[in-house]
């Protein structure tokens, strides 16, 4: 079956719309040129107000209006996991669910959300562009706050029921590395024992 340009462009549009996360294409600067259907309902702006302006700026950042120069400008920003993988892909760099929390401000409230953030580079007429994917795992993220721990030897259960000690479970979870050191309470207690020990031989 052949399909004219037309009917292509509808049906990527409607896949574009259809996928559950929020999908933006954004320029070097981070400014959106076009977004899916998922992505306007958490903006909640006509397409006017959205268009050519910076990422944080519509999605209301909480540090977008940190500088008179928006979004991109505030201390922050240099530390900004979305804006900092759209300038590693433009550079060539492939950046994949990297996870990241947004702060911004919805119905007036301070919200978080926690996401992971995908992009890919294109050119469309000439133009280098980046797809920007924003999953939201905020749920996912809640209940992961919630990790079972022995109460006693301070290993953790996983979702297969196995246990293993903290450093062993964020390490495979979270890929996170823990560096050792002592308190100045265990340390004093320590000593105490050792000094004890000294003193009985």
């Amino acid at each position: 079956m052949v399909q004219d340009n037309n009917d292509v462009t509808e049906m990527i549009r409607t896949a574009f719309d259809v996928i559950p996360s929020l999908i933006f294409i954004v320029d070097r600067d981070v400014r959106i040129h076009e977004y899916n259907a998922a992505a306007a309902e958490i903006l909640s702006s006509n397409r006017k107000t959205v268009l050519k302006r910076r990422g944080g700026e519509v999605l209301k950042c909480i540090h977008s209006t940190e500088s008179p120069e928006g979004c991109g400008h505030a201390q922050f920003c240099s530390n900004c996991v979305i804006r900092n993988s759209v300038n590693e892909v433009f550079q060539g760099d492939r950046v994949v669910r990297r996870r990241t929390k947004i702060e911004i401000i919805k119905d007036g409230n301070r919200v978080e959300i926690y996401a992971l953030i995908t992009v890919s580079s294109f050119c469309f007429k000439n133009m280098p562009l980046a797809l920007l994917v924003i999953e939201d795992i905020s749920e996912i993220a809640e209940l992961q706050r919630m990790i079972p721990i022995c109460s006693i030897c301070k290993e953790i259960r996983d979702e297969k029921e196995a246990w293993s000690r903290l450093e062993i479970y964020f390490k495979e979870h979270w890929d996170v590395d823990f560096s050792h050191g002592i308190c100045p309470k265990c340390y004093e207690a320590e000593m105490v024992k050792l000094k004890r020990d000294i003193n009985a031989q």
